[in-house]
């Protein structure tokens, strides 16, 4: 099997979330299961709101929550503050810069961004919806956000990472971002076991988020080495369909620090 290359795969990503961002402004989710899109278990509106509260999905745009391809809820962890500065990897429909623009409140900004413009379109669009005023979305990729350093009190990230072909990039320059003293709260597919290369070369499986999950060691050294310091697993799920090689692979909710 011909080997992917970073062009190869970041055009297969664009190409699979582009669709769902089109399926999900005509408020219809994607045929989506957990082999086609991110997340633990089934990909749907009803599998996705598992992952969030009443409270926080009240009053969303059902596109939003369609669109949405996350493994976890980034925002749960982040103890958000009125005021704050977030800045969300790969922010898709909008669905986690929308509950935290709710907790940074006006005086706060929400900046999402992504590298899809059917995303970024359905987001804006979203965001139109609810009336937000401190929530913006910018088409660019997470390895170079243009954002000015010392941007962000705190970068959030929804099963996309592991979707970047360089790692090392995306975690060096949300070092950059973030304020002394920021913190990351990331939710993200890992390995802890390895999958055969023949998986890793399947597109299929880099859209699904799996060909691209690393080790637990490697992805966690990959933050440590960017500078990251109190890098913590809080939680770690295994997928709904965890049969043969698919039992090495887990949703984790990580958080880190970059020092003060």
């Amino acid at each position: 099997m011909t080997q992917l290359n970073e062009r190869d795969i970041k055009e297969v990503v664009k190409e699979r979330y582009g669709n769902l961002a089109r399926d999900a402004s005509t408020a219809q989710a994607a045929d989506c299961c957990g082999t086609d899109c991110c997340g633990p278990e089934a990909v749907d509106p009803e599998a996705i709101l598992t992952l969030y509260t009443n409270t926080e999905t009240e009053g969303l745009p059902v596109e939003a929550i369609a669109a949405s391809a996350g493994c976890g809820n980034p925002t749960a962890l982040a103890s958000l503050s009125a005021g704050e500065t977030v800045v969300d990897f790969g922010s898709g429909g909008g669905i986690d810069c929308f509950i935290a623009a709710r907790e940074v409140g006006e005086s706060g900004r929400v900046i999402g961004i992504d590298m899809t413009q059917d995303m970024v379109n359905l987001a804006n669009s979203n965001a139109k919806k609810l009336g937000l005023s401190n929530a913006e979305f910018h088409l660019a990729e997470i390895d170079d956000t243009k954002l000015e350093g010392g941007t962000a009190d705190i970068i959030i990230s929804n099963c996309v990472i592991n979707l970047a072909p360089d790692k090392d990039s995306v975690f060096q320059e949300a070092f950059r971002i973030l304020k002394p003293g920021g913190r990351m709260m990331i939710s993200d597919m890992v390995l802890v076991d390895e999958i055969p290369n023949e998986e890793k070369e399947d597109t299929a499986n880099w859209v699904a988020c799996l060909a691209g999950a690393e080790m637990k060691d490697i992805y966690l050294g990959r933050m440590k080495s960017a500078g990251f310091e109190d890098i913590q697993v809080a939680s770690e799920t295994k997928l709904a369909n965890d049969e043969g090689w698919r039992a090495g692979v887990r949703s984790m909710n990580i958080q880190a620090s970059k020092p003060s």
